[in-house]
């Protein structure tokens, strides 16, 4: 067993390369700027999926607007307890925002239930009841995409940006295609594939290039 590369700096940088070379030799290459090829990147190095390279995409130059969102302080509200965790707090303390996941709250719950809603649906109902501007990065459910979707048309939420990056068969390919025309910007993963270690990876790749010269 070849043991040659056991510090995890060391890993990590060999891990980009190979990304750099497989992407130069394997994918569709298209025009991206440098901060969505870093966001791209790092799911890859996520998920060793290079089918994100091309079903991962930017609208209203949603990269440079997360950047300039998350340095500004913005409020970041996740839809599972598992992307809340994986995204750098040490990193994000920087940014003087606040990092949101309502999934476990008690309140939360009891909506749900008196509503005959999913959780993650009541969930966007508290986030938007805090009445401040924020972004969301969903990674599992489907239905927080189409409630927040449905509280923008009905102009009752102040979401600034969102990552729409849920996995899974039912519902997850149709709430995504909502936010190809929405019209605030928006990091879509495209089709079936994603997760919760997906819209953190992609939230982690920008705070690392706001924060790591």
């Amino acid at each position: 067993m070849n043991t040659m590369f056991t510090k995890p700096e060391t890993i990590e940088k060999r891990s980009f390369e190979i990304i750099d070379k497989e992407i130069a030799s394997r994918c569709n290459v298209k025009a991206r700027s440098p901060l969505e090829y870093e966001i791209i990147r790092r799911v890859i190095h996520t998920s060793a999926d290079f089918e994100f390279y091309d079903s991962i995409v930017f609208t209203h130059d949603a990269a440079r607007t997360a950047f300039d969102l998350l340095r500004s302080g913005i409020d970041l509200v996740t839809d599972t307890m598992m992307a809340k965790t994986g995204i750098n707090k040490t990193l994000f303390s920087k940014t003087g925002g606040a990092l949101h996941c309502f999934m476990a709250d008690a309140d939360v719950a009891d909506a749900a239930a008196r509503y005959g809603v999913t959780r993650a649906a009541a969930s966007v109902d508290k986030a938007a009841a805090l009445g401040k501007e924020m972004m969301f990065a969903v990674g599992n459910a489907p239905t927080a995409l189409i409630r927040i979707h449905e509280l923008l048309n009905e102009n009752k939420l102040d979401a600034k940006l969102v990552i729409a990056a849920p996995v899974g068969f039912v519902n997850v390919v149709e709430a995504k295609e909502l936010f190809l025309d929405a019209d605030i910007p928006c990091i879509i993963a495209r089709g079936r594939k994603g997760g919760s270690a997906v819209a953190a990876a992609i939230v982690n790749a920008l705070l690392v290039s706001a924060y790591i010269v």
